[in-house]
């Protein structure tokens, strides 16, 4: 029986990550009292007693929160932005290359960004392989469920009082979006991309889109495919060779869903590189629980809804 702390519980993540939790019988949740729940002193003997502690908070109580454990055996999974490229925390994509194995090994591990997890996924299969170099220069653009944007976006959109809120908005307009240095980092790049989110009006689902030329890849849309079915061949991701529906791509294809859908479009000149996949489950809370499994030596499915190969 592994004992389970959640901090941060009350939030969209922490909340689904409860909910998958409680189903499990080999699990025990330690529990705060409301009045205590942001105690320092009880959340640190809540996080010390635990074998497994999810962080669900903004990046500076997380960082605090992180600095609370004071032993060696307390697994920590952080869902915020805080420590995806800082040193000693693994970063929990374990479909990536080399990264399954550091997360059974590790006691800090970094919950990846939901839009940044469709660009990982993406690009990294295709800078190992040597078919996009270190310097290019690339963009992206992403769609996702208002969901992702915590409580209070979802009040917002249940309540539709604003007009500006029937159509997809688009942010992170600035070009400084939260989750470009690890899509960076984790993809071996020199610049980060030129990052398009869009938010729109429906609760969950997420789509992670990147066009390419083939004449700059010096690869072909059939050897990007290969590509993609050869890396991934363990997980929650896969490559879908029809993934459209009759000319069309549903961001929310995948909502409700802890996988990942990677696909490719286009022609030979003109490449769509797409994945599709739940923000909340693949993106956020799905994640966190696989990353979890692998450290307690479990199935890395258990406990998610997956397209079963």
């Amino acid at each position: 029986m592994k004992k389970v702390f959640l901090d941060g519980s009350a939030g969209t993540t922490g909340l689904r990550i409860r909910q998958r939790l409680e189903k499990r019988c080999n699990i025990e949740l330690i529990s705060l009292p409301e009045d205590l729940r942001k105690d320092e002193s009880a959340r640190k003997y809540a996080i010390n007693e635990a074998d497994f502690v999810f962080l669900c908070l903004p990046d500076s109580a997380a960082i605090d929160a992180a600095n609370l454990c004071e032993n060696d055996s307390t697994v920590i999974i952080d869902a915020s932005t805080a420590h995806r490229t800082a040193d000693g925390w693994t970063y929990g994509f374990p479909e990536l290359m080399g990264q399954r194995e550091k997360i059974v090994s590790s006691k800090r591990i970094a919950n990846p960004g939901c839009h940044a997890s469709g660009f990982i996924a993406l690009i990294r299969p295709l800078t190992d392989s040597g078919i996009i170099k270190d310097s290019v220069l690339l963009s992206c653009f992403s769609v996702t469920g208002y969901s992702g944007g915590g409580k209070k976006m979802i009040a917002q959109y249940e309540e539709m009082a604003d007009n500006l809120l029937k159509a997809p908005r688009q942010y992170g307009l600035s070009q400084n979006h939260k989750h470009l240095p690890e899509m960076a980092k984790m993809c071996g790049l020199l610049n980060p991309p030129i990052f398009s989110p869009i938010v729109a009006p429906f609760y969950s689902g997420m789509e992670v889109c990147v066009p390419l030329y083939t004449k700059e890849l010096g690869a072909s849309k059939r050897d990007i495919e290969e590509i993609y079915k050869n890396y991934f061949n363990n997980g929650t991701v896969y490559f879908e060779e029809n993934a459209d529906e009759d000319g069309f791509l549903s961001a929310s294809a995948l909502s409700g869903r802890d996988d990942m859908e990677i696909s490719v479009h286009g022609n030979d000149d003109r490449l769509l590189l797409t994945a599709r996949f739940d923000n909340l489950g693949k993106g956020a809370s799905g994640a966190a629980i696989q990353n979890m499994n692998l450290v307690m030596g479990a199935d890395e499915t258990t406990g998610l809804n997956v397209k079963r190969r």
